[in-house]
């Protein structure tokens, strides 16, 4: 595979990954959708919003224009927020440019609101049968930039290019592994953060160890369980990108899931908290995805109907908690 990569998506994960490739010796676009800021970054080589303190080399070529960011590369990386993904998807296919074989990897974390769909799902709708693959993992973008060990996973359904991709992400503070379960790994990632929230809340109210415990066991078993129903490997979720990606995001103080649950729970409205947050925080439209979902498939989903009554229904926080500890008693 060739060395030529672009990424769009100027925030923290996207910004690390452009320096993660970068080390490697790859070639190296990354791409923002603002041109004021691109100017910046090219200049300044800090991104100040979204990973303050870590230089971006200045090998890196930073650009506004897609048409440029997409000439001639072998690899484009998906790191847009999963609501504006359709929208980068949808330019990129009316520039008519991708060589075909071109390959997308999404590093997205979310599911799209009124469709419910996965990105896997919005790439091959807009851009047909492009060779497709996704990294997911615990992985806080400003651990990996400062090179803290940490793994992640690359799932595709082409063994040969998952493997590929295997060798040009990892490195020695980079493990990759592999899966073949994309709805899995996307479902991971994207769920995960919804209970982070739960987290969040819990946290902001003041409570322990045990009851983040409760939430992070059970809600493994609403993840798994919706996850099983959309066609993943329940065996997917006890792996990196599920059980590691939960617990990553729901006790790290980089989490901004967390922190808008600990927010909410600490008496801040969601309108308050979004307004003076620089990054978005996938899990507050996934909830209402995940919620949507839960009828779809007639699961009971608790935890994520609190979180959505919460969220979106001005619920007391201290209601929500309350009407799940008194549920009907039932077998584990």
């Amino acid at each position: 595979m060739k060395n030529r990569i672009s990424i769009l998506g100027d925030g923290g994960w996207g910004t690390t990954l452009a320096i993660l490739l970068c080390r490697k010796g790859l070639d190296v676009t990354l791409w923002s959708i603002s041109k004021g800021y691109a100017l910046y970054l090219d200049k300044k080589r800090i991104n100040k919003k979204f990973l303050p303190g870590v230089s971006i080399p200045h090998s890196i070529r930073i650009i506004s224009n897609l048409r440029e960011a997409l000439d001639f590369q072998d690899i484009i990386i998906l790191a847009v927020p999963s609501q504006y993904a359709r929208r980068v998807l949808r330019k990129i296919r009316l520039l008519h440019i991708l060589k075909p074989d071109t390959v997308l990897v999404s590093a997205t974390k979310g599911i799209e609101l009124g469709t419910l769909k996965r990105m896997s799902q919005l790439v091959h709708e807009e851009l047909g049968s492009i060779k497709f693959a996704v990294i997911s993992g615990p992985t806080i973008a400003h651990e990996v930039a400062r090179g803290i060990p940490t793994t992640a996973v690359i799932a595709s359904c082409d063994k040969g290019l998952r493997k590929n991709l295997q060798s040009i992400f990892m490195n020695e503070r980079f493990r990759i592994y592999t899966n073949d379960d994309v709805i899995g790994v996307e479902l991971g990632g994207s769920l995960k953060n919804v209970i982070a929230i739960a987290c969040g809340i819990s946290d902001g109210l003041g409570f322990g160890t045990n009851t983040k415990a409760a939430l992070l066991s059970r809600g493994m078993v609403e993840i798994s369980r919706l996850g099983a129903m959309m066609g993943a490997k329940v065996s997917t979720f006890s792996g990196i990108s599920g059980l590691g990606d939960l617990v990553t995001t729901c006790i790290s103080p980089y989490s901004r899931n967390r922190f808008v649950g600990e927010q909410i729970g600490k008496g801040k409205s969601l309108r308050e908290i979004t307004t003076h947050m620089q990054m978005v925080a996938e899990g507050i439209p996934t909830t209402k995805s995940a919620y949507a979902l839960s009828f779809k498939y007639k699961l009971d989903m608790p935890i994520t109907k609190e979180v959505y009554h919460v969220l979106y229904k001005n619920k007391s926080p201290l209601k929500a908690v309350r009407d799940l500890m008194t549920r009907e008693r039932r077998e584990e």
